[in-house]
């Protein structure tokens, strides 16, 4: 099946997965997605959700917001899978990802977690290798380079435990990265 067949905006739902830790690269690889026409999440939800708790709360998340905080994450996840009904998707981040972030803060998997984690299932999951620069200037950037790498293991962790065989993706250029995807996309039975 070629990607215009996959395009067709009458056909079925498929949904794929972009995700990684802190500096992958999710941002540079859904820009050149966009830039292609191909469907891709504009932004990144968690990080609008994360900048809201933030804002409403005068500091930074602690251990302590991070339930309300992964629990709003979750809503917007499973809104943005239900609301694509027909064509392919690229999602930034998924559902899974929330086993990861989680684990890292010392929260275990909650109930509507497991649930949507089972219900909402991803025809693929693409794991961005990380990157060797990690330069920022976003005003979340608060992870050490062990805490960076800590996060993605939890995070490719995180979908082999939901029943996932993620595909990596080596660090390169974005554009060189979509094309890697592109070729990866398992072919709808």
């Amino acid at each position: 099946m070629s990607i215009e067949e996959l395009l067709n905006p009458a056909g079925p739902p498929r949904r794929y997965v972009i995700t990684g830790g802190p500096s992958a690269g999710k941002e540079a690889v859904l820009e050149v997605l966009h830039s292609r026409g191909i469907p891709a999440t504009a932004g990144e939800p968690a990080r609008e959700i994360y900048r809201k708790h933030r804002d409403r709360l005068g500091r930074h998340l602690q251990v302590g917001d991070r339930q309300a905080y992964s629990r709003d994450v979750l809503e917007a996840f499973v809104t943005e899978f239900c609301d694509h009904a027909h064509g392919l998707r690229f999602y930034n981040r998924g559902i899974p990802d929330g086993y990861g972030w989680d684990a890292f803060f010392g929260l275990g998997p909650y109930p509507e977690l497991e649930h949507a984690a089972r219900t909402y299932r991803y025809d693929a999951v693409f794991v961005l290798d990380p990157l060797d620069d990690f330069e920022s200037a976003d005003d979340l950037v608060w992870a050490k380079e062990r805490e960076i790498r800590r996060v993605h293991e939890l995070i490719v962790q995180g979908y082999y435990d939901a029943g996932y065989r993620p595909i990596f993706v080596p660090a390169d250029d974005p554009g060189r990265r979509v094309d890697y995807i592109l070729a990866q996309i398992p072919v709808p039975a």
